[in-house]
């Protein structure tokens, strides 16, 4: 005979969870502890409802348990994680703060003149799309193309528009 399952403390934030869930992961950890409670389904039958291993199904449900309790943190997305981060957030925002001062008056931001700016100040080799990716993350966009090379010769350039060939 199967004992019936615990965890009834656990039923108000597994029903929560249920209402709050944004990826599937969340709505099988609620359903892991509310189809037992709730439905009197046995593991076997759960683990089947939710599309998971029976081993998979209890270890769902005692993760649940420990994270109501607080022993356990909750899972991190993992974009959130930041592994590969350079910086810390506010580390990034005091750099930018400090290397974009003239752009935030109205200059003109230059991502190859940055690099070796952001180098000095974090004391690492970084690639221009790291550059990048760090400006979009903390709101700064690219406003306009250039209209034209710095190191362009204006003088050939308005002969060469005089002597083209219309369409």
């Amino acid at each position: 005979m199967a004992r019936p399952a615990g965890g009834i403390e656990h039923v108000v934030a597994a029903r929560e969870l249920l209402r709050s869930a944004k990826t599937a992961a969340e709505l099988r950890r609620a359903q892991a502890v509310l189809f037992p409670l709730d439905l009197g389904l046995s593991l076997e039958q759960t683990a089947r409802a939710i599309g998971r291993s029976v081993n998979a199904t209890c270890a769902i449900r005692t993760r649940f348990a420990k994270i109501a309790e607080g022993v356990m943190e909750p899972p991190r997305v993992k974009t959130t994680l930041r592994n590969h981060a350079l910086a810390d957030l506010e580390r990034e925002a005091s750099i930018l703060d400090e290397v974009l001062a003239d752009a935030q008056k109205g200059g003109i931001v230059v991502i190859p003149q940055l690099k070796p700016l952001m180098e000095a100040k974090l004391g690492k080799s970084v690639a221009l799309s790291t550059i990048y990716r760090m400006l979009a993350r903390h709101g700064w966009r690219k406003l306009a193309p250039d209209t034209y090379h710095p190191q362009g010769d204006v003088k050939r350039r308005e002969v060469w528009k005089k002597n083209c060939p219309k369409p």
